[in-house]
């Protein structure tokens, strides 16, 4: 009777196309493209993205030398966005640590990482290098080493992805 009442107002209300029930599985097909549970490594690699972003916005509220009214709306939204991506995020991955692992993506995600560690130590080379002679004050060094953060997160994500396509 629950699985009638949902689909009836998923039909009704969401404009949802074609629902699919069964004992394990509800898959839901929206506009032709279905919502999927598995949860892939190219996924979470992603997502990395997205903390990145939370850093560097909770950098500028650490950092910030001025004040506005409307700072404090912008503190509640990072803030609750932060609590509802990171509660979300707890799912995917238990959903993906009970999932089997593709060993060649695990292996491109190593390399990826490999060479992103490399331009990771030049970078902090050169931001140590000009904060000692002061051409970035601690705050600027602190910018530089947050965007440096999320500058690594998407490339990180797209050589991941192009070796993962290239199946290299």
């Amino acid at each position: 009777m629950e699985a009638v009442i949902i689909s009836h107002f998923l039909l009704t209300y969401i404009d949802v196309g074609d629902i699919f029930i069964t004992q394990n599985v509800i898959n839901i097909s929206l506009g032709g493209v279905a919502m999927k549970t598995k949860v892939s490594l190219k996924e979470l690699v992603g997502t990395k993205i997205v903390y990145a972003l939370l850093l560097f916005c909770y950098y500028w509220m650490w950092a910030r030398r001025d004040w506005h009214d409307y700072y404090m709306s912008i503190q509640y939204a990072v803030a609750g966005f932060t609590i509802l991506f990171l509660l979300m995020q707890v799912d995917r991955i238990r959903k993906y640590s009970k999932e089997t692992k593709d060993e060649m993506a695990i292996q491109n995600l190593r390399r990826a990482d490999a060479i992103c560690l490399k331009i990771m130590i030049v970078a902090a080379v050169v931001i140590a290098f000009a904060g000692a002679i002061t051409v970035f004050d601690g705050i600027m060094s602190g910018y530089a080493l947050v965007g440096t953060i999320l500058v690594l997160s998407i490339i990180r994500f797209l050589i991941f992805c192009i070796m993962d396509s290239k199946g290299v």
